[in-house]
């Protein structure tokens, strides 16, 4: 028998190492050793279940490189947030404002020996990149930024460890004995970073609050606003204006109180930013024409340049729609008081007025500050139901005075509609119906004619200020809409093949190709399909500088002037108006050589409130899904890869993924060319749009995800 080698001097031996610890089971070091055991275990199970998570969404593959990149390459210098750290203790940090269904670039930050705190979750930092030979990147800091956090929401596991509700956090964070307030498991709370130190990779933090058992509606948004970084809160001295502003005065303001204007908003809504109004235009010139009115709160009025206010709005950019809330751009005593045309009130307002002809084409117009009154707080649907001959007293009141100019002039702006043939997706919305907090149903959204009324009036007052700044030579905020990215176009081409909708050869592709194929669909569904996988295939609208049209809605000018209540930009385009034709007080704006960044900062915002929105949305449905108790749920089909299927779930919208290895068996083949996945035996095929049963297999909904399992899939 070989001797056995002796261990090197001064280093015990893997043996004498496990004779120690049996030998010493109380010990503190050995606690410790063993403790990093039972973590390191922990982890490994837990990095096994999101490498198969990965292999199911389609990210890495059976047997292939596991590593995760995006095509391209970051820039030199740039923006990054630490998301947390690896099993070796490295901290890992992320491009700011990565899109959320892309997988990130595995970035590491250099150590740096300058004095001060250590980065932490939620920093954001502004790095020197380099990248190295294996595709991964180095960054070295440069300077800390404002806008992290030490804050961190998550939800307490009830053993000393907090799961980040944010969805790039890449680690847990430990609490500290005597640092859970006492939190329960499944509570979501929020943590505040110890930084002074962190054992076996993970942060030390202490819990610094409890909102709740996770799963309620209001944990649902309030980890959505934590996780995308949204303001909630206003300064003291943001409200402190708010609540000193009294009634503009009417001196330099035409008076249109006399005039019936009336707001028309769904059921649920508080704040009113709009009114409209129309009347024949009794031109001889102009025959079958029609007079419009589109007033518009007078924001600028209330919120000036740089105060606290202006600050306030100019960081949230917008205000964001939550199903059980709404985080408001600006103060309640603003956004559902002064600033809210509610009926019967005296409201200071920005009015355009618009001379269209019976072809709904812009003739003239005109802005004016003046003082209105709103003659009544109309819904969609109760406009909708006194244009199908069941109006209630109010509204039957303003039947001839009102509701009926109101349709004949949306009447000749359908007429320009269709002339003009912007993009009509016209896609089903979802929205939440409450019982209590604990205890809801999503359903489709009620879709009337009414919206297109308000719609059609509101992108005409849009067009109006477009072109009245272009007039004026005046910089301001453009809503630009590019056409679709050539390699988006060349996918979703494909897929209309496959599916028996050829698009034109050798052609730009404009909206109304769009439409022929929409119109074409064999049934509601399929439309909605459809609808949806060219939504996909657009360009993002963004803000921009320069006024550089607008391809889903067709047209060569068009900025956003309707909405300055809850959107930063009209804000803006209100300022631009009120200087350039010398309307009074408020129009001061940033100068042009600011208003790139401005344009990118309100684009950003935007972005970061619709996947707030998106993200709450996600786990109210996921929940709703899980309520709903039912072994069988039906589904459709709305996107396949070769890892597997996209399913949506018909009652409560929520969508989950189908991996490959649950679809049956026989192995499965990706056919590109047809869009679907065929059984290399037994002839079992799924396709888009296709009708499923399915079973929920796993749900998480934390992150808004669902597992699904088809039935009978034989």
């Amino acid at each position: 028998m070989a001797e056995r080698k002796k261990p090197k001097a001064g280093l015990p031996s893997r043996q004498d190492i496990l004779d120690y610890i049996s030998e010493n089971p109380d010990h503190a070091t050995v606690r410790h050793i063993i403790s990093a055991f039972d973590v390191a275990k922990k982890y490994r199970a837990r990095l096994r279940s999101e490498i198969r998570h990965l292999k199911d969404m389609g990210l890495i593959d059976d047997g292939g490189d596991r590593s995760l990149s995006r095509t391209g390459a970051l820039p030199p210098v740039t923006v990054v947030r630490v998301s947390g750290t690896d099993s070796d203790g490295e901290v890992l940090v992320t491009p700011d404002n990565w899109p959320e269904d892309s997988p990130a670039p595995l970035v590491y930050l250099k150590a740096d020996r300058r004095p001060g705190p250590a980065p932490g979750p939620g920093d954001r930092l502004l790095v020197r990149l380099r990248r190295q030979d294996d595709g991964d990147y180095q960054a070295r800091l440069i300077r800390a930024l404002p806008g992290g956090s030490p804050l961190v929401m998550g939800v307490y596991d009830g053993d000393a460890r907090v799961n980040p509700i944010d969805r790039k956090a890449r680690s847990e964070l430990e609490i500290g004995p005597g640092d859970g307030m006492d939190a329960e498991a499944g509570e979501l709370v929020v943590a505040e970073l110890v930084r002074h130190g962190s054992r076996y990779g993970l942060r030390q933090a202490r819990i610094v609050q409890r909102i709740g058992r996770f799963g309620t509606a209001e944990t649902f948004s309030r980890a959505a606003l934590a996780s995308n970084g949204i303001p909630v809160e206003f300064t003291s001295e943001a409200l402190a204006l708010a609540e000193a502003a009294i009634a503009a005065p009417p001196d330099g303001r035409a008076d249109l109180r006399a005039v019936p204007l009336v707001t028309i908003d769904d059921e649920d809504a508080r704040d009113f930013d709009d009114a409209v109004f129309a009347e024949p235009d009794a031109g001889p010139e102009n025959p079958g024409g029609w007079k419009l009115i589109v007033a518009i709160a007078d924001v600028a009025w209330y919120v000036r340049p740089d105060d606290a206010l202006d600050q306030a709005a100019r960081e949230r950019g917008n205000s964001v729609y939550l199903p059980d809330q709404v985080v408001p751009m600006l103060p309640e005593a603003l956004s559902n008081g002064w600033c809210s045309l509610r009926p019967r009130e005296d409201r200071p307002c920005l009015a355009a007025h618009i001379r269209i002809g019976a072809d709904g084409r812009i003739l003239d117009h005109r802005f004016e500050r003046a003082l209105m009154r709103s003659a009544a707080r109309l819904t969609y649907r109760r406009v909708h139901d006194a244009w199908n001959g069941n109006p209630d007293a109010e509204c039957a009141d303003l039947e001839g005075p009102v509701l009926e100019p109101l349709r004949g002039a949306f009447a000749a702006l359908e007429n320009e509609r269709n002339r003009r043939e912007p993009l009509d997706l016209d896609l089903p919305e979802r929205r939440v119906v409450f019982e209590d907090a604990e205890s809801w149903r999503v359903e489709e959204r009620p879709r009337y004619v009414s919206h297109r009324l308000i719609e059609s009036f509101m992108i005409t007052a849009n067009v109006a200020a477009a072109r009245t700044l272009a007039a004026k030579r005046t910089p301001a905020l453009f809503r630009v809409h590019d056409e679709p990215p050539a390699d988006k176009l060349a996918g979703l081409t494909e897929t209309l093949r496959a599916m028996g909708h050829p698009t034109p050869k050798g052609r730009v592709l404009l909206p109304h190709h769009f439409n022929r194929i929409l119109a074409n669909a064999s049934d509601k569904e399929e439309a909605n399909l459809l609808a949806d996988l060219v939504l996909r295939s657009q360009a993002q609208a963004v803000y921009s500088a320069s006024d550089d049209g607008h391809f889903g809605l067709h047209l060569r000018n068009y900025t956003h002037f309707t909405s300055p209540i809850r959107r930063y930009a009209d804000l803006v385009v209100h300022r631009a108006l009120i200087k350039a034709l010398k309307l009074g007080d408020g129009g001061a704006f940033p100068p042009s050589d600011r208003l790139d960044d401005l344009a990118a900062h309100v684009s950003m915002t935007e972005r970061r409130a619709v996947s707030a929105e998106r993200e709450a949305m996600d786990r109210f449905a996921v929940a709703a899904a899980l309520d709903a108790a039912s072994d069988r749920l039906a589904g459709r089909v709305t996107g396949i890869t070769r890892f597997g299927l996209y399913v949506a779930l018909e009652d409560s919208g929520a969508e989950g993924f189908v991996p490959k290895r649950l679809l049956g068996t026989g192995g499965f083949s990706f056919d590109e060319k047809s869009q679907s996945l065929r059984a290399r035996r037994g002839g079992l095929r799924y396709s888009l749009g296709q009708t499923l049963a399915v079973a929920i297999r796993e749900a998480d909904p934390l992150r808004g995800r669902l597992i699904l399992q088809p039935i009978d899939s034989e």
